[in-house]
């Protein structure tokens, strides 16, 4: 289970939430679109709590109505409207159709009746699809969905949703080939501390002014990688990066010039909605 038992790719080639341009987002559908691009190395996707503490892997803290309905086609009504997430048990969760609603932000998107699923039922899916499909197995990339000023409302502490999600990465056998990233330091200082044998990523938003060094002290440890949104990697802060044996992986990028630009400056991976631009 050591982290450092399985080499981690040279170049991390990320689908972003599995391949959210070509397919409806962090879906096992989408996770298998991935797979199918043979320079993905990585599966990005993210996870929140429900109400009977499983692990669902969904972006937003609620029922998004750009993109959600209920299985029978009807739009998002009453309580549902911008439902809390933490809010509904999985069982619950199941009168949910992600993936037929028209979504203009990705009009690529293959339209198909979707769930919201169990992060155990996509590894399961995903592990089995990546042995019939490819020689080697993926990597993931899994993002705790946290926020200080969000607990006990939206998800449950801290350390008890690190816990929720490691105890899945563990006993589906994919820790060494697992990151677990967030913006809320919190979750990566806690998994740094109690689960050491797991990589970690620090996720940095556009508004970001610190240097490495900075963030690394605010960490109060050294993060296996730094995930900035692509606008913040410069020559210099990568140079700060590699100082300190930190890889650089920035979110997320759709332009196939910015991909060719950001490779030829030295990051070491890419995250892109449309990994089929690889």
């Amino acid at each position: 289970m050591q982290g450092d038992t399985i080499a981690f790719p040279v170049f991390s080639y990320e689908g972003h939430r599995g391949a959210r341009g070509l397919y409806p987002e962090n879906s096992i559908g989408a996770m298998k679109t991935a797979i199918d691009l043979p320079k993905v190395t990585t599966l990005e996707m993210d996870c929140h709590i429900t109400k009977d503490k499983k692990v669902v892997v969904y972006h937003d803290d609620s029922l998004n109505p750009k993109f959600v309905q209920y299985k029978n086609g009807e739009p998002l009504a009453g309580k549902d409207i911008k439902g809390i997430i933490y809010s509904y048990t999985y069982h619950e969760l199941g009168a949910f159709d992600i993936g037929s609603k028209p979504y203009s932000d990705f009009p690529e998107q293959k339209k198909i009746k979707t769930s919201i699923n169990l992060l155990s039922d996509l590894i399961d899916e995903a592990e089995a699809y990546a042995r019939e499909k490819r020689k080697k197995p993926m990597f993931y990339n899994i993002e705790t969905k946290s926020s200080p000023t969000k607990d006990h409302t939206y998800h449950p502490g801290p350390e008890e949703f690190s816990d929720l999600v490691l105890q899945i990465v563990v006993d589906k056998g994919i820790a060494s080939r697992t990151v677990i990233q967030s913006f809320d330091k919190r979750t990566i200082q806690y998994i740094n501390k109690v689960y050491p044998q797991i990589r970690t990523s620090y996720l940095i938003d556009a508004k970001n002014t610190k240097s490495v060094k900075d963030l690394v002290e605010e960490l109060g440890f050294t993060p296996f990688i730094i995930s900035p949104n692509f606008r913040l990697v410069t020559p210099d802060f990568l140079t700060q990066a590699k100082q300190r044996g930190i890889k650089i992986i920035p979110w997320t990028v759709n332009d196939k010039n910015e991909i060719k630009r950001l490779t030829s400056m030295g990051v070491d991976g890419i995250i892109s909605d449309y990994p089929n631009l690889f």
